[in-house]
């Protein structure tokens, strides 16, 4: 890849701020670990994804989309090609009567607070989400019993010919932590939901409920990627890796959180490699106590 050429070609749909050069990707992960991307872009408009999207392909260059960054492993070599992230740059949004539509960069507690405004019930349970909603829909995301699945009436894509389509909920195939995009390269672009009318009092009392659970019982004021593992049918991962005797194990600044066995917590100072040396131990250990497989919910993208 002609990083010049590419850089140059971009700098003819973005402004120069908004492309940034041999990016450490810990800058932009919750997990805070990383190594670099060769280009990392961060789009403001539809147009500009569009036409990023027909230059990268029309070079052949590999490109990696992502959001906030909440549910990200970035391996320690980082990621060759084009980071197309899709967040705060990108995040306006409209609520009319029950309707909301909002662009995919915004993050679920800022459009948590704003449909709490408009006495809009029903997405309570995305309030302390710490992702953009297009991640939120990539992977169906959930909490407190709710679901994306449970709100969403269509989302505007973005095809891998650069055609924009839209899909109502069905032909999305939410699933269990999935999507349609799961085995699609879509992008999201845009997602409307229906929701109810509620009152604003009691809205709120159920978001607050909500954030004590999750403060009280995660470890927020750590960096991680939130559930490091899907719930495996018939059991809970946390419960799993906590009758294995792995609470509070630790690989160098990797950590089992004491505080919820189902967070691998970065202590400080931990590299991706630190993590997924410890992510394997918990597997295995887990695999051969239980017969259980556990299966990654954070996704590993990037280089060895």
């Amino acid at each position: 890849m002609n990083i010049n050429y590419i850089y140059d070609r971009l700098c003819e749909i973005l402004d120069k701020e908004d492309i940034l050069l041999n990016e450490p990707m810990k800058n932009h992960t919750s997990f805070k670990v990383g190594g670099p991307a060769d280009i990392l872009v961060m789009p403001r408009e539809e147009k500009q994804i569009v036409d990023i999207i027909n230059l990268v392909k029309q070079n052949n260059i590999p490109f990696f989309i992502m959001g906030n960054g909440s549910n990200l492993l970035v391996k320690d070599k980082g990621i060759r090609g084009v980071v197309i992230k899709i967040a705060e740059n990108y995040s306006d949004f409209e609520i009319k009567e029950n309707v909301v539509k909002a662009k995919a960069g915004i993050l679920l507690s800022r459009l948590a607070k704003n449909i709490l405004k408009a006495e809009l019930e029903g997405f309570e349970f995305a309030s302390g989400i710490p992702g953009s909603l297009g991640g939120a829909i990539a992977m169906n995301a959930g909490a407190y019993g709710g679901e994306m699945k449970d709100v969403v009436t269509s989302v505007k894509l973005l095809d891998t010919d650069g055609n924009i389509i839209e899909l109502n909920n069905e032909q999305m195939e939410f699933g269990y932590r999935k999507s349609i995009l799961s085995y699609k390269d879509f992008i999201v672009l845009e997602v409307t939901m229906t929701l109810k009318k509620g009152k604003y009092e009691d809205i709120k009392s159920i978001i607050d409920d909500i954030t004590v659970k999750r403060t009280t019982k995660q470890p927020l004021n750590l960096p991680s990627a939130g559930s490091t593992f899907k719930r495996p049918e018939g059991y809970f991962a946390a419960k799993l890796i906590e009758d294995a005797g792995l609470k509070g194990l630790t690989f160098k600044d990797a950590q089992v959180s004491p505080k919820h066995c189902g967070f691998v917590v970065n202590l400080g100072n931990a590299s991706a490699n630190d993590i997924l040396h410890l992510i394997s131990i918990i597997k295995k250990t887990v695999k051969d106590k239980f017969d259980v497989l556990l299966e990654e919910e954070v996704k590993i993208v990037g280089e060895d």
